[in-house]
């Protein structure tokens, strides 16, 4: 059984940052790519942001571009999610994705609040 287990999120100031770590059970080059979605109370889940396992290759939503930074440590089975200058609209629970070939696991998530 793959697990996803999320970890970093919590209570932070508009402006603040927080790091979000998604750790896997099994090797991530298993996947081709990995990512971080979100979902507010009321709405659906939305991608963040994307990183494919061998090249690199990043792709964000547009709200997060500039602010948001998805890497991976292929050593530590880690994929990380650095989020900085964050707003109200930030605010979700945050989840961890493993795709491909032909799987998709998700992690439980991780409450991002981001308050005044």
């Amino acid at each position: 059984q793959v697990q996803l287990v999320e970890s970093g999120g919590g209570l932070v100031q508009i402006g603040g940052s927080l790091r979000l770590s998604c750790a896997v059970s099994i090797g991530i080059f298993s996947f081709n790519q990995m990512g971080w979605y979100r979902q507010a109370p009321g709405n659906q889940r939305e991608l963040v942001a994307t990183i494919t396992v061998l090249g690199g290759n990043t792709n964000y939503a547009d709200s997060v571009k500039g602010r948001f930074t998805i890497s991976r440590d292929v050593a530590k089975n880690t994929v990380y999610l650095q989020m900085n200058s964050l707003r109200p609209e930030d605010t979700a629970v945050y989840s961890c994705n493993a795709f491909g070939p032909r799987v998709s696991y998700w992690g439980q998530g991780t409450q991002v609040t981001v308050s005044s």
